[in-house]
């Protein structure tokens, strides 16, 4: 197994620690952290919350703070895609990420709508300029979201930080309270598919969130390697 861990600073200035992982360990940690993002998620917005946002960033950091050193604590397809883009994990490994990540969030949706009775049940609908503004929303900080991560996460320039988590989970709670209202603060395909599983979005929208996310995880991914032309 080659060094594809990609968002524990640790990894990278020991590289062995990665190479002892197995394919089946970072996956279970990948549908682990997935699962109890939604989970958070599902679970804070169908109650109705107020504090939803803090509670989804920082179950976010958590999650990456326990299973980073294993999987890279991605949970979030868009950030898998940022760091194949940014070659730092292959396309068969993605794949067996992304099949992590969104069935760990269909599961946990599942467990959701079996235990959290739903303060209000309709699903987000987009028409018209709400749908052009979701989709800026979304594309503007799933590109922050991902930018974050390759940056204090992937960077040779912070190879044993321990800020990685908190600043990663600080940017979905930012782009939570700034755009919740507008796109629902998604930033994530597996959270998207999850989503409309538990009725929070509509699904003839879903589109909107995947095309945005995936092209601002693409658009992360070449940033990172313009700008740091020595780090790839």
């Amino acid at each position: 197994m080659t060094n594809t861990t990609l968002t524990h600073p640790t990894t990278q200035s020991h590289p062995k620690l990665a190479i002892g992982r197995t394919a089946a360990a970072k996956y279970a940690v990948e549908a682990i952290g997935t699962f109890f993002l939604v989970f958070t998620i599902g679970a804070t917005v169908r109650s109705g919350s107020p504090l939803a946002p803090l509670a989804i960033g920082g179950g976010l950091m958590a999650m990456i703070y326990a299973g980073g050193h294993v999987s890279g604590g991605h949970y979030n397809p868009a950030v898998t895609m940022a760091a194949l883009v940014r070659r730092r994990i292959d396309l068969p490994e993605a794949v067996g990420y992304w099949a992590a990540q969104v069935g760990a969030g269909l599961i946990s949706a599942a467990v959701v709508g079996a235990t959290v009775s739903p303060a209000h049940s309709a699903p987000l609908t987009l028409a018209g300029h709400s749908m052009v503004a979701a989709f800026i929303a979304e594309l503007l900080f799933t590109f922050a979201l991902c930018y974050v991560v390759l940056n204090v996460a992937t960077s040779k320039d912070h190879p044993d930080n321990s800020f990685y988590g908190l600043a990663i989970g600080f940017t979905v709670l930012a782009g939570a309270v700034a755009v919740g209202g507008i796109s629902g603060g998604a930033f994530n395909p597996a959270v998207v598919f999850a989503g409309a599983a538990m009725g929070m979005f509509a699904v003839p929208t879903l589109w909107v969130y995947l095309v945005a996310q995936m092209a601002a995880a693409v658009a992360a991914g070449f940033v990172f390697r313009i700008v740091n032309p020595d780090d790839v």
